[in-house]
């Protein structure tokens, strides 16, 4: 093509893009700079007006430009809370990918709720990051719709809920460190053994229970209801929970905490009763953070491989980002999680 007619047909183009987004605009019923927002993800646009014009550009067919050559050297990091030595765990991963990749962390926290705040969306598409990594959340459709259409990747880690057979997500073996948890219990030989979950709502928390459950089952030991709590993986559950469970007269001889955190509340509701850990009560936790090694006495701990958790998902939502191809485009990994036994957990007094 001689360069007279390649001025001519990228003249053309341009024209007929710009025919296309007023036509967009006035189809959409708003001005030509509101849609020219859209395309470049202003926050400055309400939900449902972004939503319509994203429809109509899909529906026109347009195409943006390459999402690589646009992109701010960022990755968002989103916790629904960020008040735990868990959360440093899951930082640290994601941080050793971003910095071998040359990238920044964004970190957000959406105060407890499993779904960002409403601006997060606009607020990250303003931002352009190389992708997003959520940390027990979950993103609502016009969320997960904005996010696609600005070609930005998300991976779900640790998911609160089932995130869907189309969004990538990396998780624990959490059934299995249940059942490892209260298998050592039961192999111990304790047959009252109680259960400090987490938040019923989060998939992890269900998973633990139910590996508990049949740890108990297969070894022909009854499921008591009356030793089942549901917390909220914080210390202060761990200890009000466990208040009850050993108030009960026939108390617990050992108890399966949710998270290590739920599972030092525990140390501390046995230590104001006078009961001793593990001469009259064993505990086990899960997730095996640093605190569980220096506690007395250590922790005996499932442990789940968070920094390894986070780096998988960090390189996951790059690998996404950059179009390889051997990734697949909805990919679900489980890492494997362990039992690791120190000195809260012995065979019950008396056996």
């Amino acid at each position: 093509m001689t360069p007279p007619e390649r001025a001519q047909t990228q003249t053309a183009r341009r024209s007929a893009q710009t025919a296309t987004l007023a036509e967009i605009a006035r189809e959409a019923g708003v001005s030509a700079p509101t849609v020219s927002k859209v395309l470049n993800g202003r926050a400055d646009v309400a939900p449902a007006t972004r939503n319509r014009v994203e429809e109509l550009l899909r529906a026109h067919g347009y195409r943006r430009r390459r999402a690589e050559s646009t992109r701010s050297p960022l990755v968002d990091l989103v916790f629904h809370e960020m008040e735990s030595a868990w959360a440093l765990e899951v930082i640290r991963g994601v941080e050793n990918v971003a910095r071998d990749a040359g990238l920044s962390v964004v970190l957000s926290e959406s105060a407890g709720r499993l779904t960002p705040g409403r601006t997060w969306a606009d607020q990250v598409a303003a931002r352009r990051p190389h992708g997003v990594i959520l940390v027990l959340s979950e993103l609502d459709e016009s969320q997960r719709a904005l996010l696609t259409s600005r070609s930005i990747p998300f991976v779900v880690m640790d998911p609160a809920g089932d995130p869907g057979s189309d969004v990538p997500s990396i998780g624990a073996t959490n059934w299995q460190g249940g059942l490892a948890a209260t298998r050592h219990l039961v192999d111990l030989g304790h047959r009252r053994i109680g259960a400090i979950s987490g938040p019923s709502r989060m998939m992890c928390s269900r998973a633990r229970v139910d590996g508990y459950r049949a740890a108990l089952e297969t070894a022909g030991v009854p499921v008591d209801p009356a030793l089942i709590r549901n917390g909220d993986f914080h210390h202060e559950s761990g200890y009000r929970l466990g208040l009850e469970l050993l108030r009960q007269p026939d108390r617990p001889t050992a108890v399966f905490a949710g998270n290590d955190l739920q599972a030092l509340g525990l140390y501390e509701a046995a230590r104001e009763l006078g009961l001793r850990v593990p001469e009259d009560l064993s505990v086990v936790g899960f997730d095996d953070l640093p605190v569980a090694r220096w506690v007395g006495p250590p922790l005996t701990t499932v442990r789940q491989p968070l920094t390894e958790m986070a780096e998988a998902a960090a390189r996951l939502v790059l690998e996404l980002g950059r179009g390889d191809e051997t990734t697949p485009a909805a990919t679900r990994v489980e890492l494997a999680t362990s039992l690791v036994v120190r000195s809260s957990t012995a065979a019950p007094a008396g056996a």
